[in-house]
């Protein structure tokens, strides 16, 4: 099978004359060689753009390379544009499968005859249409009588079968770049793999995209940056999903936000506060936000407020991340390298035989030319190959838990980047993270702590005398039992100095015996030698009981 899906994939990429896109000298002679012995699969588009034959050849290959050509639209620093304008397609843009088929696919879901008798006006053609689903617009009716717009998000059939055999693929690959790349151990492509196979496998669970969906939206209730359309999750089963219709623009549209009048430099500043938000208050961060799925809001374009969809990916990070990452970050933007320097060998990201001024010194080189710059001037591609390349040099260890957070923060950059160039992104996050710094240190931490376990300790109170004299009974307890397992151990003592006692009795008649029938001595100096010997053994077993008994009194009065 993976050799099956191994063909595949390179006929399709030969097909679409990809390998014209990579400079000849790039390539090993073993690898040109191999192009000319496949010469059965041509380049079938010659007459369509470098951008097209990528954007086709990655919707023909699947999901798992359309997700791969989505992030990569969002990276028009490192693309040509007319590529990454392409890519951009990818997003909602996808070939959708047949209307009637996913009509039958909700019915069967819902357990129902027909789609009517759940909802009114459902549409066959489809609103929108992604890599692993599509949406179809619909009504449902109110208990109060009344109607509201809604969309029923549907799974593509079959889907999952090439997506395992794609990750089997995947997986087979990392194992051999684990193994034979210099960089291989370090890089953990293995684990990477892992980390994505688990998010994309969660993707197409509908069930747990609604669930993070209402948790967001918890979230976020009440909040003017973020908007999560409401699920009902009366009518979401594992293929199908059902929420709220949401009337927004495209963050993709840039002229119609202008147009409109949409503040740009708030609604890229709120982007990254958006971000930051997720990440260090919530540790729960939506981490599919390519331009597909978010949108603005058109009631209030001076004031403007994201709307979130597609919540099928998400991250989390625990309280050690979220403290190293915080702590990173600030040291970055107060650009004390050596802080940064210190804190990747105290997590343990790089060896601690790691000479800390030499990795200081690398990290400024790379970072500093970046700072007190626009984002039109910063190329982030730039930065993290910089980066890679430090720490291929320090053998810095990938970190697939924090996956999800570096392809998040290239989908930020990206957009940040089409809405407002001039963004400062240090200015703007560097005061949220000094504020959230604050609220996990000093007394406003403990304050915070206080007020979290006060519900908890106000429940035990009550129960403290209880558990106190429970306590102090349970003490007195072990005492009385110490106290018998004492004189038990004194007994056993007692026992095994008797026994020692008639054995020597024993022993000294046994050898009386042996000395009346060969050694031919008088009766009389065998009795005396044995009672000699017999009440020595007596004085010292008297002696020896008067210890144990002494010290067992002693032990307990």
């Amino acid at each position: 099978m993976r050799l099956q899906r191994l063909y595949q994939i390179t006929k399709t990429l030969l097909s679409y004359g990809l390998d014209d896109l990579i400079p000849k000298r790039w390539l090993p002679w073993t690898v040109r060689c191999g192009r000319y012995l496949l010469f059965w699969m041509p380049n079938r588009h010659r007459d369509k753009s470098a951008g097209v034959r990528l954007r086709l050849a990655l919707q023909t290959l699947g999901p798992v390379w359309v997700k791969f050509g989505q992030m990569l639209s969002t990276r028009r620093d490192l693309l040509p544009a007319d590529i990454a304008n392409e890519l951009a397609l990818l997003q909602d843009k996808v070939p959708p499968f047949d209307g009637a088929q996913a009509q039958r696919l909700i019915e069967r879901a819902l357990a129902v005859s027909d789609i009517s008798l759940l909802f009114d006006n459902f549409s066959q053609q489809p609103l929108a249409s992604a890599s692993i689903a599509q949406v179809h617009t619909a009504q449902l009716r109110l208990l109060d009588g009344s109607v509201e717009d809604i969309v029923i998000k549907v799974i593509r059939p079959d889907i999952k079968n090439v997506i395992h055999a794609d990750l089997k693929l995947m997986d087979t690959l990392a194992s051999v770049l684990a193994k034979h790349l210099p960089d291989g151990k370090r890089l953990k492509p293995r684990e990477v793999i892992r980390e994505y196979r688990k998010t994309l496998l969660d993707e197409l669970n509908l069930a747990r995209e609604a669930a993070n969906a209402i948790q967001l939206k918890r979230n976020f209730e009440g909040s003017d940056l973020l908007y999560i359309p409401k699920v009902y999750s009366d009518f979401s089963r594992e293929n199908v999903m059902v929420m709220e219709r949401i009337d927004g623009i495209p963050i993709s549209e840039v002229e119609t936000l202008r147009a409109r009048g949409v503040d740009m430099k708030k609604l890229a500043e709120r982007g990254v506060e958006v971000f930051f938000t997720q990440v260090f208050r919530d540790s729960f961060f939506h981490a599919d936000m390519h331009p597909g799925n978010i949108f603005v809001a058109k009631d209030d374009p001076l004031h403007p407020r994201y709307i979130g969809i597609d919540c099928g990916i998400v991250g989390t990070l625990n309280r050690e991340d979220k403290r190293y990452l915080a702590e990173n970050f600030l040291a970055f933007f107060n650009r004390d390298y050596r802080k940064v320097a210190e804190l990747h060998v105290d997590s343990g990201w790089v060896p601690k035989h790691t000479n800390i001024e030499d990795f200081e010194s690398a990290i400024r080189t790379v970072c500093e030319p970046i700072f007190q710059k626009p984002l039109a001037e910063i190329s982030f591609g730039h930065v993290l190959v910089n980066l890679f390349n430090t720490a291929r040099r320090f053998e810095m260890e990938v970190q697939p838990q924090l996956v999800l957070l570096q392809k998040t923060l290239l989908y930020i950059e990206g957009l940040g980047r089409q809405l407002y160039p001039e963004l400062d992104l240090w200015k703007t996050a560097k005061p949220f993270l000094e504020r959230w710094m604050a609220e996990q240190l000093g007394w406003r931490a403990v304050v915070r702590s206080l007020k979290e376990h006060a519900p908890y300790w106000a429940e035990k109170l009550p129960e403290i005398p209880t558990l106190l004299y429970d306590n102090l009974r349970e003490q007195s307890d072990i005492q009385r039992q110490q106290l018998k397992l004492s004189a038990a151990l004194l007994d056993s003592q007692r026992q095994a100095s008797d026994r020692r006692f008639w054995g020597s009795l024993s022993l000294v008649f046994w050898f009386a015996s042996w000395g009346l029938l060969f050694l031919e001595k008088p009766w009389s100096a065998i009795i005396a030698s044995t009672a000699a010997a017999v009440k020595r053994g007596g004085v010292a077993r008297i002696k020896e009981k008067r210890v144990l008994w002494v010290e067992f009194l002693g032990h307990k009065f």
